[in-house]
């Protein structure tokens, strides 16, 4: 298998394990795995997994993300923070918290613009929370953000397994688990966080729902293939919705649960979350792809060496979300970032931008942000936020007020169109 790692020599390659053979190991003891199971071991499995490989992200990785391709974007998150955390009130604490920060281009983005805007934050305490797996990412990711200031924790059962602060002082905590970091007013954020967790696949048959498997293809022992269970599974029973009208339906049940869990934080503790990802509202249905070398790449070829990917079912976070917390969205990210503000901050870029290629650059990466056939249209924004964030104020008895005068909540930032003034 030379082709396991896009960036290894013929040596490196014979010598690590490989997938392909744990996989067809494991489907002859145990019979075909759930699509879940198949990608939880190509993704995260700690031997030969692909995130475990710490160069997919970038130009020569699979793939390039938004914050990889201008920093504007992720200074328009920082924005947004900025702005949920005034409508809640300013509190003394604000816990930032990213799921998945892959390189940290995003939170180093963000916290510039903190910085920048130290004024406004007043006294309030911020520290930095980074939910990670990788621990190859993290290190990544402390370079990028502490330079050489971090520390690897003592023991491995330690909640936070490496800890940092930031050239500004600001503490920088790594973390396994959402589970892990602290209680506390947080503004959580999940950017193409979700669409790499593992999904069920489920096909409607004339018996009733099926769940998709993967399996040894018959013919060709070191091809793998997708097969129909022949009778229902745990999840084919209890994930599929009762008045679900697609034929063939993708279900993230681990996205669900951490859903779930940011829903309970933000109920109790106060604060929001921003889940920025390609998606739909509950539409498509066969999503299920592989990236390798910026180009698409087949599932089950050469697993462990292409990024899996499945496209976030925004309507099944939202039913997941349950009725403690207010949803917004999904709308565009063009939607999002032009709401946010970019086409100002575009022309306050290029007013003081006298090198032509940099203007370039410029343009260009505002065009792959917005443009519809880019990723203007298939990325999308979706939030949670605390019920008293969008509550109307308590009408007043007995008195004819001035319905003008009376204070109405902060519109959310990005959801809503602003007006700069």
């Amino acid at each position: 298998l030379s082709r396991f790692l896009c960036s290894s020599s013929p040596e490196e390659s014979k010598s690590r394990p490989s997938m392909l053979r744990h996989l067809t190991t494991k489907l002859k003891a145990t019979g075909p795995i759930t699509v879940a199971e198949y990608m939880r071991e190509v993704l995260t499995n700690p031997v030969t997994g692909y995130y475990v490989r710490n160069n997919m992200l970038g130009p020569d990785g699979d793939f390039i993300t938004s914050p990889e391709i201008s920093q504007i974007f992720g200074e328009l998150l920082g924005v947004w923070i900025i702005s949920e955390w005034m409508g809640a009130g300013r509190p003394k604490q604000l816990q930032l918290v990213e799921l998945g920060p892959g390189k940290g281009s995003l939170a180093g983005d963000v916290l510039r613009v903190l910085s920048q805007l130290r004024s406004v934050l007043g006294e309030a305490s911020v520290s930095l929370h980074l939910v990670e797996v990788s621990p190859a990412l993290s290190l990544l990711q402390a370079q990028n953000l502490t330079r050489s200031c971090s520390q690897e924790a003592d023991s491995e059962d330690e909640p936070v397994y490496r800890r940092g602060e930031t050239a500004a002082g600001l503490p920088v905590s790594w973390y396994r688990r959402l589970d892990d970091v602290p209680a506390g007013f947080s503004i959580f954020v999940a950017h193409e966080f979700f669409d790499a967790l593992p999904i069920h696949k489920f096909q409607r048959t004339q018996k009733g729902w099926r769940e998709v498997m993967v399996d040894i293809d018959p013919d060709k022992p070191d091809k793998l293939r997708f097969v129909v269970a022949p009778s229902p599974t745990l999840a084919s029973s209890t994930l599929v919705q009762a008045d679900e009208r697609r034929d063939h339906v993708e279900v993230c049940a681990e996205g669900g649960v951490i859903v779930q869990q940011l829903s309970k934080r933000i109920t109790e503790e106060g604060g929001a979350a921003l889940i920025a990802d390609y998606g739909h509202d509950g539409t498509k249905t066969d999503t299920f792809r592989g990236f390798k070398g910026h180009q698409l790449h087949d599932v089950l070829s050469s697993p462990g060496s292409a990024d899996l990917t499945a496209d976030v079912d925004f309507s099944y976070l939202r039913r997941m979300a349950g009725g403690g917390v207010a949803c917004l969205g999904p709308v565009s990210q063009r939607t999002f970032l032009k709401n946010m503000g970019i086409d100002t901050r575009m022309q306050v870029l290029l007013r003081s931008c006298v090198d032509p290629t940099t203007r370039k650059q410029l343009i260009s990466s505002y065009d792959m942000l917005t443009n519809p056939i880019k990723m203007g249209e298939r990325f999308h924004f979706f939030s949670l936020l605390h019920h008293s964030r969008l509550a109307k104020p308590k009408k007043t008895e007995g008195l004819k007020l001035d319905k003008k005068k009376s204070p109405a909540p902060l519109p959310v930032a990005g959801f809503t169109e602003l007006s700069i003034s």
